[in-house]
């Protein structure tokens, strides 16, 4: 009868464990309530599984007494919204046409290698002119990710026979006067959470390993439309989280006693490191722009619903995103032409035009930036200032702005819940244990604590995001672009990935350790042409992305260091 008594009070008071504190003013939570609570959802965790999650649920009950603080009116609803209408029958997409500026003096290098650190927009030149056929340029990254990929762990499968096939109809089609625009016969890297029909899509995940979808990810399907050329499947922090997969760390191509962080890893590994021409990338959280940054290459995160996500790993059904990832802001622009747009499949995708001007008048445009961000003590503050400058320099009147004044820390929840949902199954079948990470920070223990989060609070989180958009809607009214740092304590990186807006990462220099470092462009919603053409201006004036690693000789230098810490 006790225990009745109990499971029945639990029901009652528990709409989580966090929730019946909250009643009581008692922020003690212990593993014998995570264990009552467990009978309300129909689940077991061991004595060690709870005592991991003790922690992670007091920072949630923290975050629902935070978010209790705001007032929500009646009428504010949450940031959830159902469509009930179906997929349109048809989908004319006017895609913009971008012609490349013809350089006649453009020629092979003498020494092929150097052709791995070439732009996008410069290899088209060539393999549009004759002078490299695609099937060379795919050879050469053949043999750099075969003599890299294993050093840098950023490779999880080569995909040769396809690479081959797709290079040789590339040359075949431009050698018939039918070139399909800037992006024929460029060898590409796909984050390895992007389905290709045959070929394995791991996941970055040991449960996952072995899985082969019978199908392409829509922006697969685009950039063969486009006529590039998949070379390779690059790593990914398994399940989208941090640099660590199932066969290990993937490295900074610049400091090898470093992770390239995450999640898209790889991505970002292999076009820093010439191995790709360019890459693709998700972000949900800083997946594109914290490698990006970290690997000193070039990142676009597009606004949400610019990019179909069908076929893609879902880790955030409200805040997932795809993007380029590559060694210039003009890639970025050329690649992420071919892929916006709706496809019918993903619903959430708005059929919002994209015009890139290269030529746009970057004075005409009105920018911020997030000055006590920038007055802040951080390890990267002295290039992030002379960032501005250079902005001044080329013009530009920047404008002193602040990010709304909201918890938004304490709408993390959402991304935790949603997640947590998206591998239900991983978690109930038990085989989240053969994730190679099983810290508390961790994927498993995250979904497990996932589950204490009660509905309601999922819901206020939500209602709090759609005051967040309204008030950076108000911001951006009277702005193109505001600049933000990439590193430090500004929230700028939550901020943005809630609310959708688009930004572009652009290395701003080194630190003393040698690495890249950079600064962050955040545009409006929809606005990529503009936040691009800023980004591009700033690029263009500072030629940081010019540089590239030295892996023979970082290479050396930690075999020697390790031989040495042997002896």
């Amino acid at each position: 009868m006790k225990k009745i008594l109990f499971a029945f009070l639990s029901m009652m008071l528990i709409g989580s464990v966090a929730a019946f504190f909250v009643l009581r003013g008692d922020q003690k939570i212990k593993k014998r309530h995570i264990k009552a609570a467990e009978q309300i959802f129909g689940l077991e965790f061991t004595p060690e599984e709870r005592e991991m999650m003790l922690e992670g649920m007091k920072r949630n009950l923290s975050s629902y007494q935070e978010l209790r603080t705001v007032k929500l009116e009646n009428h504010i609803p949450p940031a959830l919204l159902f469509d009930p209408v179906g997929p349109p029958t048809s989908l004319p997409i006017e895609r913009q046409i971008i012609t490349l500026a013809d350089i006649p003096e453009l020629a092979l290098p003498e020494d092929m290698e150097d052709l791995a650190f070439w732009p996008v927009a410069k290899l088209a030149r060539l393999i549009q002119k004759k002078n490299l056929s695609s099937l060379e340029l795919t050879e050469l990254y053949l043999k750099r990710l075969k003599k890299y990929g294993p050093e840098l762990k950023c490779v999880v499968t080569l995909t040769e026979e396809l690479a081959r096939k797709q290079a040789r109809q590339a040359d075949q089609e431009i050698a018939a006067g039918r070139y399909r625009g800037p992006l024929h016969g460029i060898p590409w890297g796909a984050k390895d959470l992007l389905a290709t029909k045959g070929i394995k899509t791991t996941w970055g995940a040991r449960p996952y390993k072995d899985q082969v979808l019978d199908m392409d990810a829509t922006v697969v399907k685009r950039l063969e439309e486009a006529g590039a050329v998949l070379v390779a499947k690059l790593s990914m922090g398994a399940l989208a989280m941090g640099d660590v997969w199932f066969e290990g760390k993937t490295l900074n191509p610049w400091n090898l006693e470093q992770g390239s962080s995450g999640s898209s890893a790889g991505s970002a590994a292999a076009t820093a490191a010439g191995l790709v021409g360019f890459a693709i990338g998700t972000e949900t959280l800083g997946s594109i722009v914290s490698p990006s940054a970290r690997c000193g290459v070039t990142g676009l995160r597009p606004t949400f619903g610019r990019i179909s996500r069908y076929g893609a790993m879902a880790l955030s059904w409200s805040m997932d995103k795809i993007g380029p990832i590559c060694r210039t802001v003009e890639d970025c622009a050329l690649v992420f032409n071919a892929l916006y747009g709706p496809d019918n499949l993903d619903l959430t995708v708005r059929d919002y035009p994209y015009v890139w001007d290269s030529t746009l008048e970057i004075a005409s445009l009105k920018v911020g930036y997030l000055k006590k961000a920038f007055e802040k003590d951080n390890r990267n503050q002295e290039n992030d200032e002379a960032s501005l400058e250079v902005l001044r320099s080329l013009g530009i009147e920047l404008i002193p702005i602040e990010l709304p004044d909201l918890p938004v820390s304490s709408m993390s929840p959402i991304l935790s819940a949603e997640a947590a949902a998206a591998f239900d199954e991983l978690t109930r079948s038990g085989k989240d244990d053969l994730l190679v990470r099983q810290s508390r920070g961790a994927w498993p223990n995250s979904f497990r604590r996932a589950r204490f989060i009660p509905a309601v609070e999922y819901i206020q989180a939500n209602r709090l995001r759609t005051l967040l958009m309204q008030e950076m809607a108000l911001l951006m009214q009277e702005l193109d672009v505001y600049l933000a740092p990439t590193s430090g304590r500004s929230s700028n990186l939550l901020v943005t990935n809630l609310t959708g807006h688009p930004c572009v990462v652009v290395p701003n220099g080194f630190n003393q350790k040698k690495s890249p470092t950079s600064i962050t462009f955040i545009g409006k919603l929809f606005g990529e042409a503009q936040v691009l053409r800023l980004a591009q201006a700033y690029q263009e004036a500072t030629k940081f992305h010019h540089k590239h690693p030295d892996l023979d000789g970082n290479i050396q230098a930690l075999k020697a260091q390790m031989s040495e810490s042997k002896q």
